[in-house]
């Protein structure tokens, strides 16, 4: 049975556009969080990625909470999601990516969007501690990540149940959108290529000639920097390539896990259709497309008083599951 949300989403007044959304959601949304254990998990490759771990009793369900784009397990959708599994009494691990927690990871290479190994890695080890049911929750580009892994592993996979939020499932057509005119989307990319560029020169004092450092000084735009630095350094022939083997959307029929997609139609790093319409074809995807939301914003109520309906309704799926697993 598919999902369908508690209350229909009503944008908070004053913050109907898809900018206001976006850009308001990702200043006020709290980041107040449980008391977290961090941990340092020792990847296969020699690479290391820091956990942020909410404990919980034994047999409780667990989620794994994937961040976005130069996110962390500090951006205030994953603190979301780390409240919520404490009020049901859950546990929850937020996964950094290599690079994402305060320190660089030891190799030359990074995360990207379509990197599912260190999420599967990181999977094993929960199944491997946990006695009861295991969910994901991914944003944005993590969202990406947690589709692309649920497609490749397909009977497999190792949770039960999941949510994207906001993934962009094509990647060309989500670069196109970020590297197009007007200066909200300007805003996007120059805040995403700071921090990638500062990441990106530490790379390469300790990686001398791991990329060209002229082309991704001179890259003022998503694709050229994937170009320059992101396709060379995990082993893709350039951004194109990357972009077509890293997209869950052409594979989302292949996932076999109940799986909440939450997008917004306007959606402003996105392109038209944000959510592929084959993935409506797969009954086990619960589609949810507001006309309204931003990217990972879905804020409600009031701006004064901000509710966050898109975090609401990810803990609402899960919760049907976790009702599931320990009926009362």
């Amino acid at each position: 049975m598919r999902f369908q949300p508690t209350e229909a989403f009503a944008p908070a007044p004053w913050l109907a556009s898809p900018h206001a959304q976006t850009i308001y959601a990702s200043l006020v949304r709290p980041t107040r969080v449980p008391p977290l254990r961090r941990e340092r998990h020792e990847l296969s490759d020699g690479d290391f990625v820091d956990l942020d771990i909410l404990d919980s009793p034994e047999g409780a369900p667990h989620v794994l909470v994937l961040h976005g784009l130069e996110g962390s397990s500090g951006s205030g959708y994953v603190a979301a999601v780390l409240r919520g599994a404490a009020s049901r009494g859950w546990g929850a691990t937020a996964l950094n990516f290599r690079s994402c927690s305060g320190e660089p990871n030891r190799l030359a290479r990074s995360y990207h969007s379509g990197e599912i190994g260190d999420a599967l890695e990181v999977m094993g080890l929960l199944r491997r501690r946990l006695r009861g049911p295991l969910y994901a929750v991914g944003f944005s580009l993590g969202a990406n990540v947690l589709c692309r892994l649920l497609a490749e592993t397909g009977a497999e996979a190792p949770v039960e149940a999941a949510a994207a939020v906001s993934a962009p499932f094509l990647l060309d057509a989500c670069c196109r959108k970020i590297d197009g005119p007007g200066p909200f989307q300007r805003l996007y990319r120059e805040r995403f290529l700071r921090t990638l560029k500062h990441k990106a020169r530490e790379k390469l004092r300790r990686f001398p000639g791991a990329f060209d450092r002229k082309a991704m000084e001179a890259a003022h735009s998503i694709r050229a920097f994937d170009d320059a630095v992101t396709a060379p350094l995990h082993g893709f022939r350039d951004a194109a390539h990357y972009y077509a083997e890293a997209s869950s959307g052409p594979r989302l029929h292949a996932i076999q896990r109940p799986t909440l997609l939450l997008s917004a139609s306007d959606d402003p790093m996105l392109e038209t259709p944000v959510i592929p319409p084959g993935a409506a074809d797969n009954p086990l995807l619960s589609i949810v497309l507001t006309e309204h939301g931003g990217h990972v914003g879905f804020v409600s109520g009031h701006w004064r008083a901000p509710r966050f309906w898109g975090d609401a309704q990810v803990l609402e799926f899960l919760g049907h599951f976790a009702r599931q697993a320990h009926p009362k």
